[in-house]
């Protein structure tokens, strides 16, 4: 089959490494991509919200499934756009992407359906009274989110009233996240092991892959301004087979059956954001997508042919109810620009990306923000590369270590990557 990616990061490259390697996979194409897409499928020049664009592309150039990426076409409806066309695509629809969409009715649909989460209030624009009243006597600290798409950036954590009430009245007034924050959730602040799990489905069966572990903060030691993500490993100690269990009867299953019974099946890869409290996991946040970098660690582990998985889903025909894991542990290491998640340079050469040899080193380079010009990779984002090492099952420690050695390698100005991925897990 001729498969179609929509993305241009470290997401998108590792699922394009990974349908490469199956055999029922013809043609690979990447809209837009980036230059690590390039070496395994055809880039597009097409962006990711061109959504008619793409749908057009894809019927001309007989596409036979598309596997979109990022949030944003997502959340604009490219499902339903391909489908009206009787073109196949994995995700939700734009009704099913609200689970991540809006948090406040992602929110409400856990509470109607009895799924562990924070405590919490919905404000909106008109309500800032009842938001300030509410603030005064608040538990601190407390978790302002915007309801909206804001970037990775719309979650804050609020230490007392004082600022509580500037951030509250800054983020419904717009000036902040613009529309996305005119209406917010007050969510308590929950403390414990956050970790991460994708489930795949096709709206009724579902099948998990191996849990795994982010580093948000941009400094060792989860300190510093939150990114997109600096590294990730998996799979983490942190989920059991015993809670893995626990995770799909309260919080998989029932969001699944919830929005099939509310008549917007849920469709696609669902990421479900955990806190592990003494009180049992509880969701942090749904995502519509698979995660950016936990991508980069969870699929190569997948033992399954993820282009007929995921044209299974596709179809709405998933055929099994489990998917086989390798033995093995991987770690990513995102090396970002110097600056990053603030201000940064793009255009900084990348050397030694020649030196990682995949099937020797045990390490696999995935590129986030690069761009190619004549025979010279350049910086092109904030975030540029997952560097990912495949080590044994049951040696984390190893692992990091391949990874480390390989990022050691590789060198552009201003490099900046956290010296401690994956340490957390070791336990």
């Amino acid at each position: 089959m001729n498969i179609l990616v929509i993305g241009s990061g470290g997401r998108e490259h590792a699922l394009c490494w990974k349908l490469r390697k199956s055999a029922h996979a013809g043609k690979i194409f990447c809209a837009p991509g980036n230059a690590g897409t390039a070496q395994v499928a055809e880039n597009i020049p097409i962006g990711a919200t061109d959504i008619s664009a793409l749908a057009a592309w894809a019927s001309s150039a007989g596409i036979d499934l598309t596997v979109v990426g990022p949030e944003a076409p997502l959340a604009e409806g490219i499902v339903d756009v391909f489908r009206e066309r009787g073109l196949r695509i994995f995700g939700p629809t734009r009704a099913a992407a609200r689970l991540e969409t809006s948090k406040a009715f992602a929110k409400d649909f856990m509470q109607k359906h009895r799924i562990p989460t924070a405590e919490f209030r919905i404000f909106h624009d008109k309500e800032y009274d009842l938001l300030r009243d509410f603030l005064r006597d608040a538990p601190y600290p407390l978790v302002l989110k915007a309801d909206g798409l804001a970037a990775g950036k719309g979650v804050l954590i609020v230490e007392g009233y004082d600022i509580a009430l500037e951030t509250a009245e800054a983020m419904l007034r717009g000036r902040i996240f613009g529309e996305a924050g005119r209406t917010i959730v007050a969510e308590e602040y929950l403390t414990g092991i956050e970790a991460s799990v994708f489930a795949l489905t096709d709206g009724n069966r579902f099948v998990t892959l191996a849990p795994a572990q982010d580093h948000k903060r941009i400094l060792d030691g989860d300190m510093g301004k939150n990114t997109g993500g600096m590294g990730a490993y998996a799979p983490t100690p942190f989920v059991p087979t015993e809670t893995l269990a626990e995770i799909k009867i309260r919080i998989i299953k029932p969001a699944i059956d919830g929005m099939r019974q509310a008549g917007t099946p849920y469709t696609g890869v669902l990421y479900i954001g955990l806190m592990l409290t003494d009180r049992g996991p509880k969701v942090l946040e749904f995502n519509c997508r698979f995660g950016d970098p936990e991508t980069q660690v969870v699929l190569p582990l997948l033992e399954e042919d993820l282009a007929v998985l995921l044209d299974e889903i596709a179809r709405g025909d998933l055929q099994r109810s489990r998917v086989n894991t390798l033995d093995a542990t991987a770690v990513c290491v995102v090396m970002a620009s110097s600056g990053y998640p603030d201000a940064y340079e793009t255009g900084k050469v990348i050397s030694g990306l020649e030196e990682i040899d995949e099937e020797a080193d045990g390490v696999i380079v995935f590129h986030s923000g690069t761009k190619r010009s004549g025979d010279t990779v350049l910086t092109a984002g904030g975030r540029v590369l997952g560097v990912t090492a495949i080590g044994p099952g049951g040696d984390l420690q190893k692992t990091i270590g391949l990874a480390y050695r390989a990022v050691q390698r590789i060198r552009f100005d201003g490099a900046y990557y956290r010296m401690d991925i994956g340490r957390k897990g070791i336990v």
